[in-house]
């Protein structure tokens, strides 16, 4: 399967859900044109109160529409913008990425920064569904499901549809850390 855009979401205001749309526009070092985390410093409320000077990891978040299909086999419905995420993938391995990569779609490149940290949110959206993005492994350590963060390093519309092509960064790969 060939990986590709399934649905495009922005909102400009604050918000858990995001609206889908026909398209999005990255804006270079800023994120979603419209959206309220779009900017070069953080927008995230909790980061914004640490430290509102802090450079913004988190332009655009990017999330696996597989996931949708593991967590309505507990019961949960969720569908693309639900989860607050810009853009939602099929066919591709979000979360196995490393640090650094690149993602072409549409017009745009974003350059992978790291993992969401799902927060308390998850549950006021569906109640338990926290659980199912974010849990341990067999090892114990914690495994955070829903989804990647992104800057943009060049600009463009994205629609869904569009492909998606990866661009790994040089050796050795660093696995993503929750940013």
């Amino acid at each position: 399967m060939n990986a590709h855009v399934t649905a495009v979401s922005s909102n400009g205001e604050y918000s858990f859900t995001k609206p889908n749309r026909e398209s999005i526009t990255l804006l270079t070092g800023l994120g979603v044109e419209g959206d309220v985390h779009a900017g070069v410093t953080v927008k995230h409320r909790s980061r914004v109160a640490q430290d509102p000077t802090q450079p913004n990891l988190r332009q655009v978040h990017l999330m696996h529409e597989e996931l949708f299909a593991e967590v309505g086999e507990d019961g949960f419905e969720v569908a693309p913008g639900e989860l607050g995420e810009n853009i939602t993938t099929r066919g591709i391995d979000l979360l196995g990425l490393p640090t650094g990569t690149l993602l072409r779609l549409g017009d745009a490149v974003l350059e992978v920064t790291g993992l969401r940290n799902p927060c308390v949110q998850i549950d006021h959206f569906q109640d338990g569904l926290l659980k199912q993005v974010v849990g341990r492994d067999e090892a114990g350590n914690l495994v955070r499901k829903a989804g990647i963060m992104s800057v943009v390093r060049e600009g463009g519309v994205v629609r869904p549809g569009d492909p998606i092509e990866v661009e790994l960064p040089s050796e050795p790969h660093r696995p993503l850390e929750r940013v």
